[in-house]
């Protein structure tokens, strides 16, 4: 009795930690190759060794985080490839690996899309992999067909979706659609009002919301509260490159209307890039200070990122970089990592703190050892102190 008990304890531990992080697949390539071409998703590779310092810490660190979790769980089928082992080696023939770990983005024709060398974390590896899935354009194979004047259903959604993978304009495509429909509440076309739907400001988003209900039933709530989210996303990063305050407001208040559970987290972090991008330097400090407290307050990595951005959006305020001395002395309070105490250190020596900042830099060092490139880069930062 007590054996099951414990063992149900590890499973559920195990299913728990399956959810927080990245699902990988355990099948054959072969297998791999059949399921991405099924759910018409590309399979990102972690092509590892079982010694490698880097590949143990993605494992550790990345691929175990939430939002890496859901990001490539939904867009990917994941697999991890020892290469020294008989798949690996095999596997290696055809996608030939020099260092590791090295990530690889593979369609299911068995095409390479992209690839990196080297341990990523975890905000730049999602941003790997929308690049990755932003190089797979099918568009081109609808565009023909619909210049040559086909409007089917099932040819213009396939090209608003592939428009859409790709990261190209659709708008454009679906508003002359819905614009031929006479009846927008059949099965087809609330489908494809959902997939139409990108910006938050935009009329097939105002014909999503009043078709919600149908929607929901035909998918899932779950489905239309993160189109939703995307959409308000989308508008937020318009309002910044636009510099629109009016569009920033709108993003926001949509966001708090439709999925009100994410709206403190989605203002925080929007009000940041907006603030920043209008060059309000302490309207964006106070947002600063609202995204520490609320989403930062104990991810070490959140608050040396936080730091890194204030001191350099703001290497001339000397109130900036007073808030940036206190994030990352926070990140190596709550995380001992070499690159924590890198920024610390390079934010004190510019606040003139020079003692200081040779103390974090040597603990740094002390922390890197045996990883080459790294001590080099620190023992860089060193002499500058030294020199300074």
């Amino acid at each position: 009795m007590r054996f099951m008990i414990i063992l149900l304890f590890a499973l559920s531990c195990f299913q728990i930690q399956a959810q927080n992080g990245i699902d990988f697949f355990h099948g054959t390539w072969e297998e791999a190759l059949e399921e991405a071409k099924a759910q018409d998703k590309l399979i990102f590779v972690d092509a590892y060794a079982v010694w490698c310092g880097p590949c143990k810490r993605m494992a550790k660190n990345v691929f175990t985080d939430k939002k890496v979790g859901e990001f490539y769980n939904k867009n990917f089928i994941n697999m991890k490839i020892d290469m020294e082992k008989k798949m690996g080696r095999a596997f290696g023939r055809t996608y030939p690996v020099s260092a590791f770990p090295t990530l690889m983005y593979i369609d299911h024709k068995g095409k390479l899309v992209h690839q990196v060398k080297g341990g990523q974390q975890i905000d730049p590896f999602i941003k790997l992999g929308k690049f990755a899935i932003s190089k797979i354009d099918n568009s081109k194979d609808f565009e023909v067909a619909y210049e040559k004047g086909d409007r089917s259903p099932e040819l213009v959604y396939n090209y608003v979706k592939a428009l859409n993978k790709a990261g190209k304009p659709s708008l454009k495509i679906a508003n002359e659609y819905i614009r031929s429909q006479k009846d927008l509440t059949t099965d087809q076309n609330l489908k494809f009002l959902l997939e139409a739907t990108t910006d938050a400001d935009s009329r097939v988003f105002d014909l999503m919301i009043k078709h919600k209900s149908a929607i929901e039933k035909l998918t899932s709530k779950e489905t239309v509260k993160n189109k939703i989210e995307k959409a308000c996303y989308r508008s937020a990063e318009k309002a910044v490159e636009y510099q629109n305050a009016e569009l920033h407001k709108d993003a926001l208040k949509k966001m708090k209307k439709y999925v009100p559970e994410k709206a403190g987290q989605f203002a925080v972090q929007a009000d940041m890039k907006f603030c920043l991008a209008c060059g309000d330097g302490k309207k964006y400090l106070k947002a600063c200070e609202k995204y520490a407290k609320k989403e930062a307050k104990n991810d070490p990595e959140k608050l040396n990122d936080l730091a890194l951005a204030i001191s350099q959006n703001f290497p001339e305020d000397n109130n900036a970089l007073k808030k940036a001395e206190k994030y990352a002395k926070k990140a190596t309070e709550k995380g001992n990592e070499y690159n924590y105490y890198m920024t610390y250190a390079t934010i004190l020596l510019k606040n003139g703190k020079k003692k200081d900042a040779l103390k974090m830099a040597n603990k740094s060092l002390d922390l890197a050892k045996g990883n080459r490139g790294v001590e080099g880069t620190v023992m860089r930062l060193i002499r500058k102190i030294e020199n300074s």
